[in-house]
């Protein structure tokens, strides 16, 4: 039917057997950015945002999501996390995060970082919307992942939209 692998061979969505597949380590970087106003990006890197301390929250978030994709994500199995890692720049127009996620499974960790990265914009922006509703998240992408059956990849340098 497919070379979709969380699809049988009648077309149903299952979740994929990774019983036979041998504990390797595997980690998964994924960034994304969240883009607001000058005062808006001012509040959040002088720590004077009215919810409290936005990069402090946002990073627990993250870390938190990571942990819990399986429970958001359908057919992602539930994995034992070695280490989650979010790191925030906040910059002049708003804050890029990347999100780090490791273990020692069958299974990468793409989608817990890609979680990770998308939770913590969003909380973001859920801290921040009082005082720019327009904030923009955009450019959510998997960086690299290593280890696995299929090897190491790493993102193109260059992005199509």
């Amino acid at each position: 039917m497919s070379n979709l692998t969380h699809l049988d061979e009648s077309g149903a969505a299952h979740m994929v057997d990774v019983g036979g597949k041998i504990v390797t380590a595997r980690q998964a970087i994924a960034t994304g950015h969240i883009a607001m106003s000058a005062e808006a990006a001012h509040a959040i890197r002088s720590g004077t945002a009215l919810k409290g301390d936005v990069l402090a929250v946002a990073r627990i978030a993250g870390i938190m999501a990571a942990k819990r994709t399986s429970e958001v994500i359908p057919l992602c199995h539930p994995l034992p996390l070695t280490r989650v890692a979010i790191d925030l720049v906040p910059e002049t127009d708003g804050v890029t995060v990347t999100a780090t996620a490791a273990t020692e499974g069958k299974t990468g960790v793409e989608m817990e970082a890609l979680t990770a990265a998308s939770v913590a914009l969003l909380t973001i922006y859920d801290m921040a919307k009082a005082i720019d509703k327009a904030m923009v998240i955009s450019g959510i992408r998997l960086l690299e992942k290593r280890g696995g059956k299929s090897g190491d990849w790493n993102a193109p340098t260059q992005v199509s939209a």
